[in-house]
């Protein structure tokens, strides 16, 4: 089976709806990290086909819970969620955050190849990072705790933004153990088709 016809039916199992050209993008970015993973080693995942269920669904389940309209993908690797996600939201800005350089130059190259103008690949570390306006959404499935990603993102949204944790499983230490002055907004399970782990969305927010 083909990669397009793998994500058709990947997509038929869920609520998702998007053009061929959002497809074709989503095939296109698989396509691009595989090449480039034998020399960049991008991702543990080596099969194509196992890409879409892990990266491009495992990213795009959340895309319904999202507000707003700018985006900033914490720690991205090679552009995961942050890639699948720019696809099927075309009118949301999305930078895209990491401090490894082959990881930038591969998403400058994503950026070019399938005409993303809604993403901003920038290098640099998380800590460092400064932004004057904020962002709606401050997102991460890169940090290996919720304590982290708060302590370490605390300046990134605006005003009435949300932090978007991409887990798999939740452990209730990690949720006692957050910074002082956040909350957590809702948990929720997500459904990736073909993929028989655990996966949660934790919402937080400042106090």
């Amino acid at each position: 089976m083909d990669l397009l016809a793998q994500l058709n039916k990947l997509l038929a199992k869920t609520n998702i709806e998007l053009s061929e050209k959002q497809k074709q993008q989503l095939v296109g970015y698989v396509e691009l990290l595989a090449k480039w993973n034998n020399a960049y080693n991008l991702t543990s995942v080596r099969d194509p086909r196992q890409m879409l269920i892990r990266h491009i669904m495992d990213s795009i389940v959340v895309n319904d819970r999202l507000k707003g309209s700018t985006f900033i993908d914490v720690g991205t690797g090679p552009g995961l969620p942050g890639v699948p996600l720019a696809i099927v939201r075309p009118d949301s800005h999305f930078v895209l955050l990491d401090s490894l350089g082959k990881r930038i130059r591969f998403l400058k190259q994503v950026q070019h190849e399938l005409g993303l103008n809604n993403i901003e690949p920038i290098q640099a570390r998380v800590e460092e990072y400064q932004t004057d306006i904020g962002f709606d959404g401050v997102i991460s499935r890169a940090f290996a705790s919720l304590h982290d990603m708060l302590s370490w993102c605390h300046h990134l949204p605006n005003e009435n933004g949300l932090f978007y944790a991409l887990k798999g499983i939740v452990r209730d230490e990690e949720l006692t153990e957050l910074p002082s002055g956040f909350v957590v907004k809702s948990i929720t399970e997500l459904k990736v088709p073909e993929l028989n782990e655990q996966r949660h969305l934790v919402i937080l927010f400042a106090k």
